[in-house]
């Protein structure tokens, strides 16, 4: 049973001395976890919402804003249009909360992977450190390509397409929903390979597996692109899928790196 003097999710890693936690001693843990996310990013949203001019105007909007400053030639300038009351401050308070979950990421996998770690093996608990650190840098590498790669090219396609007497109006809330959603879902795939690399770490996935399916993981790929992008953008998708292809080409040679390392520790082992 595990020291009820010490506050679930205080401890670095909480481990339970004489035995197996019991169901409410998982619940206690869970809420401070859920508690210590909660408040990093209650943090990190205000202190969004001390630069939200800053995030809003300077990050959100400078695509568009290049855009119409040097437009291809063909292309109309877009225009973004509040329609609804109190429809900027809602807009505000959603960029400072999106913002607040980024900067708190780090703390959100901590917690995450803080409360699995109990249930693994001593070995495989002392990645939890490594794995939050990959996870947040493979996260925010994906969203500053979709922010320097994916919005610039979807833009301009969207920008260029149609007919010249039809203007480019788009209310400011689907374009932030556009914006978020690219961004979060770049995030999202860049964490495969980090993911390959744990679940080969551990023993649940194979390189040689991911080298059979490589065909079907293909055409899972781009119906993931697909339902991961919003709208029915083709150059969106396109783009989410391509660097998808690469990073599980990636995934294969993490994934057999990782079963080396552990062929040759489990061969350590077994000879001492």
């Amino acid at each position: 049973m595990a020291d009820s003097s010490t506050y679930p999710g205080v401890d670095d890693e909480p481990k339970p001395e004489g035995g197996e936690m019991s169901f409410f001693e998982h619940l206690e843990e869970l809420r401070w976890r859920i508690i210590w996310m909660l408040i990093g990013i209650v943090l990190g949203t205000i202190l969004c919402w001390v630069f939200i001019d800053f995030l809003v105007n300077t990050v959100l909007l400078s695509p568009i804003v290049r855009l119409n400053t040097n437009p291809p030639p063909g292309q109309q300038p877009i225009h973004l249009q509040n329609l609804k009351p109190f429809g900027q401050l809602f807009l505000y308070m959603e960029v400072a909360i999106v913002g607040g979950l980024l900067l708190s990421l780090p703390n959100v996998l901590y917690q995450i992977w803080s409360f699995i770690a109990p249930g693994l093996m001593p070995k495989e608990r002392k990645y939890v450190r490594s794995i939050v650190f990959f996870s947040t840098f493979c996260f925010l590498f994906g969203v500053a390509f979709a922010y320097f790669v994916m919005l610039p090219a979807a833009l301009t396609f969207f920008a260029g397409f149609g007919s010249a007497t039809i203007q480019n109006n788009i209310a400011i809330n689907e374009y932030m929903s556009f914006v978020v959603s690219v961004l979060l879902a770049a995030g999202v795939v860049f964490e495969l390979p980090m993911v390959s690399w744990f679940l080969s770490k551990i023993g649940i996935l194979q390189p040689s597996f991911m080298r059979k399916y490589r065909r079907h993981s293909i055409v899972v790929i781009f119906i993931l692109a697909a339902f991961l992008t919003p709208g029915t953008d083709p150059v969106s998708q396109i783009l989410l899928a391509i660097p998808l292809l690469f990073l599980y080409e990636i995934s294969i040679l993490v994934s057999a790196w990782a079963w080396r390392g552990r062929k040759k520790k489990e061969a350590r082992e077994n000879a001492g």
